[in-house]
């Protein structure tokens, strides 16, 4: 039986900086626009929900931000996470590529997320906040910032999407056990959610009403800001520590990746990966294919329209710049609950309209069936999201068994699924199907864009 590899760094290795990719692209992402003037927000638009010192990363033109001594004493818990090459799963497909993925799982909550949730907390608790709101889907975010949360001592409340909520107890288990207060979202806490159940009582909800809810909770308190798990460009800046570690993994293995594959919703986890091998790219230094894959039931980068439009359902946040299926999209309740937002982050997009990164969509039934075939070869069920990685990862595979080229695929395993198993039960129940966005609901969505 083939061996799985393993690349670990000492923690001495760990990477003391993350990248911002924005100094390094050919041409800059345009601004955020405040809802009401549609003039470029400035720092005081962005100070009822966010602390100074990420404000100022947000709109960071420098090249790479040191990350504090407090933030990397908390990332030693489980960083650097390692590198496996897949050698079970490349003898499965029968393969000449060569497989290998970042996991994010081994973190205290089981995904990527802590990464950008603990320096948010640090940051907040450093200018003397106290409560943290926030929105989540699957619940891993929600389980990193409370996580974070209890590590510095900020209360934290969560408005999860209803059908995540519901197809996801435990997730709700795991934010209480580190202190968190959960909400099924929409609910009657806001106004912003009364009036979504006062249209739809059965809303099943989606991530743009969660922010709302979320946002709006945040504006109405003077000790209060809104934490974001992903979009934004200072939540894809703490992520990419997963990438500039996996650069350092490569020289140890002494490969380079020929094809980057992640999954996007948001994009904070493809980004993390991807950002650091684009600087590379970018600079000449090797020349993967960089592609990003999301779900055919939420196709943003793929159906979307690069327009301006509001992070969330009810029109609280600023116009962003990105591929979006408009605010008031609301998605299929699929399982991979964490790709279920209506836009993609503005950075991301914009590179996408740059042509550096290319894009697909997959089902769920086949994203499953990668999910059980890398669980029954490489011994980790992933998370529903990471399966779409690694169905196309397979699909490249496979590609290469027929060509006989010898690619190097790289993929982000940003999370398991040891709270998602009702997920699988469904899938092995054969009660999971496909969702392909119809046409005339995305016409009907992208018709509300401002």
């Amino acid at each position: 039986m083939a061996e799985r590899t393993k690349y670990i760094l000492d923690e001495a290795d760990m990477p003391t900086r993350w990248y911002n990719v924005v100094p390094d692209l050919p041409e800059p992402p345009p601004p955020p626009l405040h809802p009401g003037t549609r003039e470029p927000v400035g720092p005081d638009d962005l100070a009822p929900l966010f602390p100074q010192a990420l404000i100022a990363q947000e709109v960071s033109t420098e090249r790479y931000i040191d990350i504090p001594e407090e933030v990397l004493d908390v990332y030693r818990l489980w960083r650097p996470s390692p590198l496996f090459r897949a050698r079970r799963l490349e003898k499965a497909l029968g393969t000449p590529a060569r497989i290998y993925y970042k996991y994010e799982g081994v973190s205290p909550v089981g995904s990527h997320k802590p990464n950008t949730a603990v320096p948010q907390a640090f940051y907040n608790a450093a200018e003397g906040v106290t409560r943290l709101t926030t929105e989540t889907g699957a619940g891993q975010w929600g389980s990193a910032l409370a996580f974070a949360s209890a590590v510095f001592g900020l209360e934290c409340e969560v408005w999860q999407v209803r059908a995540s909520y519901d197809q996801k107890p435990y997730r709700k288990l795991m934010m209480e056990t580190f202190g968190a207060t959960v909400h099924p979202s929409p609910s009657e806490l806001t106004e912003s959610g009364r009036a979504i159940l006062a249209a739809d009582p059965g809303s099943t909800g989606s991530l743009g009403i969660a922010i709302s809810e979320a946002v709006e909770q945040a504006a109405q308190a003077e000790n209060t800001r809104y934490a974001l798990g992903s979009v934004l460009n200072h939540v894809l800046l703490h992520q990419t520590i997963i990438g500039e570690e996996a650069l350092k993994q490569f020289e140890l293995a002494g490969d380079t990746p020929d094809v980057l594959v992640g999954c996007t919703g948001g994009g904070s986890n493809f980004g993390g990966l991807a950002f650091p091998f684009l600087r590379e790219k970018l600079a000449g230094r090797m020349d993967p294919v960089i592609r990003a894959v999301e779900p055919a039931a939420c196709p943003t980068l793929t159906r979307g329209k690069y327009a301006y439009d509001f992070g969330d359902t009810a029109g609280l946040t600023p116009l962003l710049k990105m591929h979006t299926l408009g605010h008031d999209f609301i998605p299929d309740p699929i399982h991979a609950g964490g790709l279920r937002y209506h836009g993609m982050s503005p950075l991301i997009s914009h590179i996408y309209e740059l042509g550096l990164i290319d894009a697909v969509a997959i089902g769920q039934e086949d994203c499953f069936a990668a999910g059980v075939r890398f669980a029954r070869t490489e011994g980790i069920i992933p998370a529903p999201e990471p399966t779409h990685a690694l169905a196309a990862c397979i699909q490249e595979a496979l590609r290469c068994k027929e060509t006989g080229e010898e690619k190097v695929i790289l993929t982000a395993l940003c999370g398991h699924a040891h709270l998602d198993l009702p997920a699988y039960g469904a899938y092995l129940a054969g009660d999971i199907s496909d969702h392909a966005l119809p046409d005339e609901v995305l016409e009907k969505s992208l018709a509300g864009l401002p």
